[in-house]
């Protein structure tokens, strides 16, 4: 694809999206989410809002994302404007009939039962990052914590998913990432482009990132295979490529689904477990629970799929990361047609946005919902959890079919990563929340690693 061709695509770049729209309820830089969370509690779960010409619904309690999630999914079709050059037409920007249909010969490898045979690579991946990490320990230099956890996330999907060692360098795809995908430096495009200012970031420099990005899938097929593996997600995709019964999904297709892998799949994962780094160096109590855990389930050796489940505690450190920090912090929705929520008219072409943030933060639905409690999500206090409070992966048949997956390479990774390394978070507290897309850490999360004698 030429600079020019990719120019056309990134046209979008810099234009309205909903986020564009939202940005001015999330400028309070202390807690960006402090406006919409005061709206919530004064005007109550649904709250239509005109902005910019765009009619904007949002809703922020469990009853209504059951309404629009599960009970009347059909009316409500995913949301995606601005990201189509990341994504193309893979499954993440498709609905209805034509989503399930590239969907469905994917679905078996995030079948729980799959996950055993992923671990071994996960384990691998961890492995390569812990002797990084040795390095790191011995200069003492400061590293960014999400782009650690991004080039280990790639790892481990690109050895697992794709039987490939990763045919690129992570650091580098990480950056033309952050370069296109934060939605805040579109908006500053837009507001020089309105401005007539041509300085900064250009959308020729944006329109090279991505002409990198879109190589990146390419190199991933072209590669040679680990292991020569039968039963990996890579296998599924060709399979469905030669299937004349699935017309639509051509090679192109199959592009644009490795590249929904390498870039959803990394970044709601990555996001996750630096926030958890982050979040057991502010508690050091809760990396020593992991520490003695890991220790008493698997001493001496890498874990399998049996430990995963038996590392209760570490699991529960991720699951309330993701309450506290869930890299999806809304979900969009576009009304396909007229309806009604709370006695509230809908109206076809709303923008519907999903809070889940907000009723991850709600004291209704929470006891103390600031403080990290990890024990929260063991054994009775589990139970007590109001449906669709909780919320990470989304929720329905659209939610993230990778999501326990996720958990799985999370769960591992701090375990291990714990055993061996006490990272120190160096940056400014409490750190600052950015929700572009996704929740990003302001600035990064800086941490020097300390090995564990």
């Amino acid at each position: 694809m030429s600079i020019a061709q990719t120019e056309t695509q990134t046209g979008q770049f810099g234009e309205e999206s909903i986020w564009f729209k939202l940005s001015p309820l999330l400028k309070d830089p202390t807690n960006p989410m402090r406006i919409l969370m005061q709206m919530a509690e004064r005007y109550g779960p649904v709250i239509p809002v005109s902005m910019a010409s765009q009619r904007v619904v949002l809703i922020t309690e469990p009853e209504y994302f059951k309404h629009v999630l599960v009970k009347k999914a059909d009316n409500y079709i995913k949301y995606f404007d601005g990201l189509k050059p990341i994504f193309g037409k893979s499954m993440i920007t498709n609905d209805g009939a034509l989503w399930q249909k590239i969907r469905m010969p994917q679905q078996p490898a995030f079948h729980p039962d799959a996950f055993a045979d992923y671990i071994p690579y996960f384990n691998m991946a961890i492995a390569s990052k812990m002797k990084r990490w040795e390095e790191l320990a011995k200069s003492g230099e400061e590293v960014e914590m999400v782009e650690q956890t991004w080039t280990l996330a790639a790892d481990m999907i690109c050895k697992a998913l794709f039987d490939r060692d990763m045919p690129f360098n992570p650091h580098v795809v990480f950056k033309y990432v952050k370069t296109y995908t934060d939605v805040m430096n579109h908006k500053s495009i837009r507001e020089r482009k309105q401005a007539g200012d041509n300085t900064g970031m250009n959308e020729a420099e944006t329109a090279k990132a991505v002409e990198a990005w879109w190589a990146v899938p390419p190199a991933v097929i072209a590669a040679d295979p680990r292991e020569e593996r039968e039963k990996t997600l890579l296998k599924m995709i060709e399979a469905a490529v030669a299937d004349p019964e699935v017309p639509e999904f051509d090679e192109q297709q199959a592009i644009d689904e490795i590249k929904q892998y390498l870039w959803a799949g990394t970044e709601t994962t990555a996001l996750t477990l630096a926030w958890a780094l982050y979040l057991v160096s502010m508690h050091p109590e809760a990396a020593d629970r992991i520490r003695r855990e890991g220790e008493e389930v698997c001493p001496n050796r890498d874990p399998n799929a049996a430990d995963y489940s038996a590392l209760m505690y570490t699991r529960a450190v991720i699951q309330e990361t993701m309450r506290i920090y869930p890299p999806v912090w809304s979900l969009i929705r576009t009304a396909a047609g007229p309806d009604e929520i709370d006695g509230k008219e809908i109206k076809e072409g709303d923008r519907i946005v999903l809070f889940g943030y907000g009723a991850h933060h709600n004291p209704k639905f929470w006891t103390d919902p600031e403080e990290f409690r990890p024990e929260r999500w063991m054994g009775d206090a589990a139970k007590k959890r109001v449906k669709y409070s909780y919320m990470p992966f989304g929720a329905g048949k659209r939610s993230c079919p990778g999501g326990a997956m996720s958990q799985v390479e999370n769960t591992l990774a701090l375990s291990l990563l714990l055993r061996r390394f006490r990272p120190e978070y160096v940056g400014p507290k409490p750190a600052e929340i950015n929700p572009t897309v996704t929740l990003t850490p302001r600035g990064g999360l800086y941490f020097k690693i300390h090995e564990l004698d």
